[in-house]
């Protein structure tokens, strides 16, 4: 698949791509090694209509990106502690955006390992938002990084899984919106995280 093809499967709103990036690759590669992971679970976020989203009240500094053209990387740092990587979607103006929640690491599994610390399992590598940008190396310094063309931070599709194996449900942690079914796993991944829901949510 071209570069050009990939970039337009990514021109679509996030609810609509999320589903599609399970079993995709992402690989950083930086001076200390390659590091790689198939996406096992996500979830979408769009714009203004999305209360839940970052770009819920419009783009500021912090979400330009998700604003932007499709197919670049989005990170943010999560309660002032971890990073979070997010693939940016939808049509270049209009915010939408995926979050990277977990993965199951296929290349560099002695880099992740130095990164998360010796004890950590090998499922739980990259289990997690904020685990799953450690064990790759993500930060603020590729914030906004191009990850279709061949750069350091690149996201590859992957063989097509059957959509008898997606798993969806309620987003994680979010008190607003917090019933909408914008979740998707790979049901049998030992990589997914637990659902939680966020205690400020509606009941």
């Amino acid at each position: 698949m071209s570069e050009a093809q990939v970039r337009e499967r990514l021109t679509r709103p996030a609810d609509e791509v999320a589903p599609d990036l399970l079993g995709w690759t992402l690989r950083h590669t930086t001076q200390d090694g390659t590091v790689a992971i198939v996406l096992t679970e996500v979830e979408a976020y769009l714009g203004e209509a999305d209360p839940a989203s970052h770009a819920y009240r419009g783009p500021t500094g912090r979400n330009a990106v998700m604003f932007g053209v499709a197919g670049h990387l989005y990170t943010y740092r999560s309660y002032g502690i971890h990073w979070c990587c997010n693939v940016v979607t939808g049509v270049d103006g209009r915010a939408s955006a995926v979050l990277l929640r977990a993965g199951r690491v296929v290349e560099g599994h002695d880099l992740a390992r130095e990164r998360r610390g010796p004890r950590v399992a090998e499922r739980a590598l990259a289990r997690g938002p904020g685990c799953l940008a450690q064990a790759l190396g993500l930060s603020s310094e590729q914030y906004g990084a191009d990850l279709i063309g061949d750069g350091p931070v690149r996201l590859r599709p992957g063989a097509t899984v059957d959509s008898a194996r997606v798993g969806t449900g309620h987003r994680v942690g979010v008190r607003l919106a917090a019933d909408v079914p914008w979740r998707f796993w790979l049901d049998g991944e030992p990589s997914v995280s637990a659902y939680r829901r966020s205690p400020r949510a509606p009941a």
